[in-house]
């Protein structure tokens, strides 16, 4: 939407400059002592018009990628926009807007630009250009400095009991998988989770997206975190940053990756189900708490010769094999156990396997 409105104020300018030239020169023939009729003046000044409205809407195809990422980031950074960022955006853009007012009276004084309408013009581009630079210098305000200047103003900046959180702590910042997994929520609600927490833009509209999505399953996901993310935002506090602001990371196509830089620039942890995202964070020496790993850790501790009854609930991937599982989800794989699928048998365990994607009991039957 933002191209078009572009599009629409580029091509304006082209017809007033369009105007004062074809003024200019007609005041100049008519120095000369050459006259016009009705249908000559606005013959000329037709012609002139569109020619160079026609040459500036080309000049707008000229600078098309520059307006297109100014009009998809502003787009974006619009659907994403939470009132801790709406507020100094704002604010930045009267003080542009305030500037170029001031400057319009000089650029209106000088008489040279008064010929060819390049005073209007100047001034167009003007109000623009420091409105969008107000606005965005605005928004690139660390999250320390919003945090300060609108905290005591804005809600959603206290826990559950009612106290700040410090920032003693590193910020955690959290990816969609977390939030969809919805166990974060009782987790920031026992305390153990210290810290800001940072939701990105890039975040919120994957959610969206995947709340929007067309197959019925992924719907559901989606809608399940964001019922979450305002949970934790009513219960604990959130604060949702724009990425756009800052043009390392508006240039990162990837989410993820996106999530590592921002994890280094502000020295944070990423909060994350994402095995992989896991595992290249880790590499790039970034901080990660994974969810899944936490629930392993603190599963009950099983040692081999211990007995225990398995409902066998299906095959194992060896033939004769049989599968069962813990109230905690933990898979029982079951020697021998193929016989038994529908029933309960006692078994004692063999060994245990920890991965980092789980763990898993192997038993033999009793």
């Amino acid at each position: 939407m933002f191209r078009r409105v572009f599009r629409i104020v580029i091509t304006f300018c082209g017809m007033l400059f369009g105007y004062g030239v074809a003024d200019y020169l007609i005041r100049i023939a008519q120095e000369r002592d050459y006259t016009f009729t009705n249908t000559e003046l606005i013959l000329f000044q037709s012609v002139v018009i569109f020619t160079s409205a026609l040459i500036f809407f080309k000049l707008y195809t000229a600078l098309y990628r520059s307006g297109e990422k100014m009009a998809r980031d502003l787009e974006t950074s619009i659907e994403a926009m939470p009132l801790q960022e709406m507020v100094p955006g704002v604010f930045g853009a009267l003080i542009g807007l305030l500037i170029a007012s001031l400057l319009s009276r000089i650029i209106n004084d000088i008489r040279f630009l008064q010929a060819f309408y390049l005073n209007t013009i100047i001034n167009i581009v003007l109000y623009v250009i420091l409105g969008y630079t107000g606005y965005t210098l605005a928004r690139r305000l660390s999250p320390e400095a919003v945090r300060s200047t609108f905290s005591a103003a804005l809600p959603g900046r206290e826990t559950a009991k009612g106290k700040a959180k410090g920032n003693a702590s590193p910020p955690k910042i959290f990816d969609t998988s977390v939030i969809i997994d919805g166990r974060i929520h009782d987790l920031l609600k026992t305390g153990f989770l210290e810290g800001d927490v940072i939701i990105p833009d890039v975040v919120l509209v994957e959610l969206r997206h995947i709340a929007d999505s067309s197959d019925s399953l992924k719907r559901a996901r989606g809608r399940r975190g964001l019922d979450i993310l305002n949970a934790i935002q009513s219960d604990y506090g959130i604060e949702i940053l724009s990425t756009e602001g800052d043009k390392s990371l508006a240039e990162i196509p990837e989410v993820d990756v996106k999530l590592i830089k921002l994890a280094q620039t502000m020295k944070g942890m990423i909060v994350t189900n994402d095995y992989n995202l896991n595992k290249v964070a880790s590499i790039t020496g970034v901080g990660v708490l994974n969810i899944n790993e936490l629930a392993n850790t603190l599963k009950p501790v099983v040692l081999p010769g211990e007995e225990m009854q398995i409902f066998v609930v299906k095959e194992g991937k060896e033939r004769t094999q049989g599968v069962g599982y813990l109230e905690d989800g933990t898979m029982i794989v079951v020697e021998e156990g193929r016989k038994f699928i529908g029933k309960t048998v006692d078994t004692i365990v063999t060994s245990v396997l920890q991965t980092s994607a789980g763990r898993m009991i192997f038993t033999k039957v009793k």
